[in-house]
């Protein structure tokens, strides 16, 4: 590690958010120093219990993320959340439209917001989403909040992220629920049903916990909580954190805290070998062949099998 890089990674153990935003951004540009600088900061990762907040764009996730990390302020917790905007078709980057929402804890010294483009991912976090919370672990944060893009179902990936995911719902969402069963219905740990103060909520309510009363549910499972909010008038975010807890205590016990965390570290290693292999394997040559190939009209899986054989 380059004296440079060392320093960087002195400092953000320190918790120094300008040399943090500096590596931060140099892992969401794919920067070749990034890796060593993350190698050197792992044996801090560990500590900090990561949330992720999900759900269907309007639910209010970012009004619910605001309203929670005062709440986990109010507690002592230090917050980093990772707001993951849509990409700007202009200059690749996040359109912070999260950042705008968030004006209550945007100048605690105690909380630090990163907005990450989704830079083409398809599963609402970005790519370099998990490193970067590695990052704010070592750097001393005790809660991360993973809050995704809005995309529906294709949020997916955020239960390989987080320790507790929440799926922010609201009472119009009551006749999609049994659509979105298979998908975002099935990752949640937590539901809030934002925007309680509608009409329609109590009956939504009872819809979704009659869903969730179907599932397969022993006293070793742990069965959804479900919350109802008012996110703008700060209405139920006590009880949230409270089926947050909860769902952590669950975890806490049998070591399933730690299983999970080791399954999400192995999931995403085999992630890194995966692009790493890629990057290695598509040489000039090898594109050069792949392009003949297809010209020839050759099947697709000949061309792999071949190009897998003649260069393993």
């Amino acid at each position: 590690m380059s004296e440079l890089s060392q320093s960087l990674s002195e400092k953000i153990l320190q918790g120094d958010k300008r040399a943090l935003a500096r590596l931060l951004t140099r892992i969401e540009n794919n920067d070749a120093s990034a890796e060593s600088i993350l190698s050197e900061l792992y044996a801090n990762v560990g500590r900090a219990y990561r949330i992720g907040m999900t759900g269907p764009p309007g639910a209010g996730k970012s009004t619910l993320t605001n309203k929670l990390t005062r709440h986990l302020r109010l507690a002592g917790e230090k917050v980093a959340i990772i707001a993951v905007d849509p990409t700007s078709p202009f200059t690749g980057g996040a359109l912070l439209g999260d950042r705008v929402r968030m004006s209550d804890v945007m100048l605690d010294e105690g909380v630090f917001i990163r907005s990450m483009a989704t830079r083409g991912s398809l599963g609402g976090l970005a790519k370099k989403a998990t490193e970067v919370a590695d990052v704010l672990d070592a750097a001393g944060y005790t809660t991360i909040i993973f809050e995704t893009v809005g995309v529906g179902q294709s949020e997916l990936d955020v239960v390989h992220a987080a320790d507790t995911t929440v799926v922010a719902l609201v009472p119009e969402s009551g006749d999609a629920i049994q659509a979105m069963k298979a998908g975002l219905m099935e990752i949640a740990d937590v539901f809030v049903m934002n925007k309680a103060d509608r009409q329609d909520a109590d009956k939504a309510v009872q819809a979704l916990s009659a869903s969730l009363e179907l599932r397969q549910h022993s006293a070793q499972s742990w069965l959804p909580r479900v919350v109802k909010t008012v996110a703008t008038m700060g209405q139920g975010i006590a009880e949230l954190l409270q089926a947050i807890n909860a769902h952590r205590a669950f975890l806490e016990t049998d070591a399933r805290l730690t299983e999970r965390r080791r399954e999400r570290q192995q999931n995403f290693v085999q992630s890194v070998v995966e692009e790493k292999w890629r990057q290695a394997f598509w040489t000039a040559q090898r594109m050069e062949e792949l392009r003949k190939r297809v010209i020839q009209h050759e099947s697709p899986y000949k061309i792999a099998e071949a190009l897998l054989q003649k260069h393993s």
